[in-house]
Order: C-alpha cells, then sequence, then structure tokens
C-alpha cells in the first residue's frame, strides 16, 4: 500500500486533534473529489512499519483523541489488510483512542457481499468508532456538514450500531470542559 499524506496534526477530520492517514487507491473517482491525485495506487509513498511506529508515536501525546483513515479509499481490497494493521495496533495501544474511517462505500455493502469477499473487512470494522459512508456526490456538496462533503454521506456511530443490530448515527458530543 501507499500513502499519498500523513497528517500529525489535524482538526479537520474527526473530532479533536487526530492522526489522519491519506492511503493511496481509488476506484470510485468521485466527480469534484478533493483529492484525486490519491485514485492512483501508485501515488505517494510506500506505507511501511515505520511509518506505523510514527503514527503510534505521534499518539503518544495524551492530546490526540484518535487516528482517520481516508483517502484513497482505505477500505478497498487492496489497502485493508495495511488498514486493519494500523488500527489493530492502535487499539492496542491506545484502547481509548478512537477511530474513524472515511470510506466511499456505503455501509449495506460493507457488512453485505463485500463482507465475505474481503476477509479483513469485517474485523476492519470492528475496530472503527465512526464510519463515514458513501460516494462524494458533487450535486449534494454542502460546506456546511460536519466532517463531510455531501448530505448523502453519513457519520456513523460504530459502536452503537453494533449494539443495537441497525445504523446509529453519530451525534457531537458537547464538552462542558
Amino acid at each position: 500500500m501507499n500513502y499519498a499524506e500523513l497528517k500529525t496534526y489535524d482538526v479537520a477530520n474527526g473530532p479533536g486533534i487526530r492522526v489522519s492517514l491519506f492511503v493511496s487507491g481509488c476506484t470510485h473517482a468521485c466527480k469534484g473529489c478533493f483529492n484525486e491525485e490519491a485514485w492512483d495506487f501508485n501515488y505517494g509513498k510506500p506505507y511501511t512499519d515505520e511509518v506505523i511506529d510514527q503514527i503510534i508515536d505521534t499518539m503518544s501525546f495524551g492530546a490526540y483523541r484518535g487516528i482517520t483513515f481516508l483517502g484513497g479509499e482505505p477500505l478497498d481490497p487492496k489497502n485493508q489488510s495495511e488498514v486493519l494493521k494500523t488500527a489493530k495496533k492502535v487499539k492496542e495501544v491506545y484502547p481509548d483512542k478512537d477511530i474513524w474511517l472515511f470510506t466511499g462505500y456505503l455501509y449495506e455493502d460493507l457488512t453485505g457481499k463485500m463482507a465475505k469477499e474481503c476477509p479483513d473487512l469485517e474485523e476492519i470494522l470492528s475496530l472503527v468508532d465512526v464510519l463515514v459512508d458513501g460516494p462524494y456526490v458533487e450535486a449534494k456538496r454542502n460546506i456546511m456538514l460536519l466532517f463531510r462533503g455531501s448530505e448523502n454521506q453519513r457519520l456513523i456511530d460504530m459502536n452503537k450500531t453494533r449494539e443495537k443490530g441497525e445504523i446509529v448515527l453519530w451525534e457531537r458530543e458537547i464538552s462542558r470542559e
């Protein structure tokens, strides 16, 4: 797997201070995509164990709330093994930090046919706290949306979704500190 960018201080792709990993490779080719160069699976730099170590080291500072995977397409079958490896390491070292993942796939597709074809997918989804699903649709672009670009995309609270057995949307928590 290659990655297009590693942001070690990001506040735009999930709540709080985060590490954001933009993986390379995407076959969705959404019109108006903000990261078109990352469609190419060969774009960027090789994703290595040293990059994972950098992510883990960066997240050691207490102010970090979690990691966000986006791209490209983190759940493309070509990217899943490295995304899983990283997500497992993050949860192992930092069980209280959250994992957000942006995907152009719909949740229903990920948990249906695609889950049967991709051996790592179910485990990846079991580690994700918030899944931002759905392709970017330029005609539904809305710059007022929180953490997403178009109105068709959903912020799915994966922990509550697993508990209830149905999709539960994420709601922003207001800190009283």
